[in-house]
């Protein structure tokens, strides 16, 4: 069994455990609040196995998977037998570093919940992108329109910002894009070489 299908199954466990049973699901979620009054420091982690419907699960398990199971491989090739702990820190790396800015602006906001794992599915994308930057990239519901990686990467960054700034929604969009920059900062500084071959090959940077 590969990581990423592990760690889908857990995040559908629990997720349909939490959705079954509101006082589960409001005792996992991320709440800056409760974390800052009573210390559940566990939140930063928990929140990140629920969901907030099928939909939402659904949509953030399949990206998992489509880019997971491919950023397992090279992981593979770039870290050898190290690369399982170097995974598990991208994913969980990109949970606790997307979920700062949350914290930060609704410490003192008792009405603000939030869950999912969008800040490290994030993460996973944008590792895929830094590996593979001119690898195509499309939009499920559109068929063939697609856009060499780094240039949907950074159309995707550029809509959630925006959406982060003019929109209110209940959608954690900082999330999205903190976690998008743990992933391409971390897998960058675990293996500095692929800064150079942006360099090298395609002239980024």
């Amino acid at each position: 069994m590969t990581i990423t299908l592990f760690v889908l199954i857990a995040n559908v466990l629990i997720s349909v455990s939490c959705l079954q049973n509101r006082e589960y699901f409001f005792k996992l979620d991320f709440q800056p609040y409760m974390i800052q009054r009573n210390k559940e420091w566990y939140r930063f982690l928990s929140h990140a196995f629920v969901h907030a419907d099928g939909f939402h699960l659904v949509v953030n398990m399949y990206v998992l998977y489509t880019f997971g199971k491919t950023v397992e491989a090279q992981y593979g090739r770039l870290f050898g037998d190290l690369w399982i702990p170097i995974f598990l820190l991208l994913y969980f790396g990109g949970v606790l570093f997307s979920a700062i800015p949350g914290y930060a602006r609704n410490k003192d906001n008792y009405n603000y919940h939030g869950v999912g794992a969008s800040g490290a599915v994030s993460a996973i994308v944008f590792t895929y992108i830094l590996i593979n930057p001119m690898r195509p990239l499309g939009l499920v519901f559109i068929p063939g329109f697609d856009l060499p990686a780094v240039a949907f990467g950074l159309l995707y960054l550029i809509y959630e910002v925006y959406m982060d700034r003019n929109r209110k929604s209940a959608i954690a969009h900082s999330a999205h894009y903190f976690g998008a920059i743990f992933g391409v900062i971390f897998t960058a500084s675990m293996k500095p070489e692929l800064i150079i071959r942006l360099w090298n090959e395609y002239g980024f940077f």
